[in-house]
């Protein structure tokens, strides 16, 4: 059974290795993601004066990587850096980051490299194995790793069903998680593939924060994007019974109709995939954020095809809110979701 840790007692306060707890009435592991990420980053900070004890070298295995795997550090592309900035797209009506009511941000729990399950230990996302790779580059200060950024990621599960949002799953927090760049810039996830559902290509939503104490207000994000998965892997896995619907759905979008990538065919956010549906996939990014411009999350592309919506992979989401039906109560945040009608104008998530 795993032991709760005790704060100490202090003339402040309550504080936890050398820091005052953010909620003085509750315990260690239920401060919130921002004391999370500090303690995980003021422990980084350790290993690299060079304190490499035996639980110091568990903690780094933990927050740099995926447990129990090998995958490769993502890297830009044999042709030198991508061409620009990683474009602004909509955070669709499912973020889950507070904006539009469900905040998984504020939850203990939510800094963690695998993400397949939810963070009470509920139910797990079920699907081919995926290694998600992002590495961050700082454009305003000559594209060196944007280090102690906090990124942000969610995505669908293998039926195009968002966790806090669809029917039946509305209590599960499985594929979302947030991670804090290495030295590298780097991130590194371990998830499932995602469906395709109707009117959207495949893809992964991601946020980047400029600091650890700007992870609970998602108007702080200094880039919301998307990650393209590219065709010939998606058609591989969508083979596979588990994602019945998407080879259909797939066949129906491609990267310049797509209301998202449809702009410039996802050049800056198609990423490099390896591996085979039965070992996994490991997909990279590499995704450069310059932190002098405006954020412009939310805006439509100027290309592209129709309205997103439509239904979700047969079998998915059930009923109606959610993926698959109206977006759920409390609005959308820029984008119709995968699902109804898509509002005048908007882009699907």
């Amino acid at each position: 059974m795993s032991r709760i840790p005790e704060p100490e007692q202090t003339l402040l306060g309550p504080a936890y290795e050398g820091r005052l707890l953010d909620r003085a009435d509750e315990e260690v592991v239920d401060q919130g993601a921002p004391f999370d990420i500090r303690t995980l980053v003021s422990r980084r900070g350790v290993l690299t004066l060079g304190v490499f004890g035996a639980g110091a070298l568990a903690l780094a295995a933990c927050s740099a990587g995926t447990s129990g795997s090998t995958t490769a550090t993502a890297t830009p592309t044999a042709g030198g850096l991508p061409a620009g900035e990683i474009p602004d797209e909509t955070a669709g009506p499912y973020p889950g980051d507070g904006s539009n009511g469900p905040d998984v941000l504020e939850q203990s729990g939510i800094v963690r490299s695998d993400i397949r399950s939810s963070i009470d230990g509920g139910t797990a996302a079920e699907g081919v194995p995926m290694t998600l790779n992002l590495t961050i580059l700082d454009m305003a200060n000559g594209d060196v790793p944007f280090q102690d950024a906090a990124v942000y990621v969610w995505h669908c599960d293998a039926l195009g069903r968002y966790s806090m949002y669809s029917e039946g799953v509305e209590d599960e927090t499985w594929l979302r998680g947030v991670q804090v760049s290495d030295a590298a810039g780097l991130v590194s996830f371990t998830s499932i593939f995602p469906a395709c559902y109707t009117g959207r290509w495949p893809h992964i939503h991601f946020e980047v924060y400029p600091t650890v104490e700007d992870i609970d207000d998602a108007s702080n994000a200094i880039a919301t994007s998307q990650v393209a998965i590219p065709e010939d892997v998606s058609a591989a896995v969508y083979a596979l019974a588990g994602y019945s619907g998407s080879t259909s759905n797939l066949a129906q979008v491609s990267l310049d109709s797509d209301n998202v990538f449809g702009e410039d065919g996802g050049a800056l956010q198609l990423a490099t995939v390896t591996g085979d549906v039965d070992s996994g996939y490991t997909v990279s990014l590499t995704v450069r954020v310059d932190t002098t411009t405006t954020p412009q999350a939310g805006a439509a592309p100027e290309g592209g095809g129709g309205q997103g919506g439509g239904e979700p992979p047969s079998g998915g989401a059930p009923g109606g809110g959610g993926p698959g039906g109206d977006a759920p109560g409390g609005g959308d945040r820029g984008g119709d979701g995968p699902g109804g009608e898509a509002p005048d104008d908007a882009p699907a998530s």
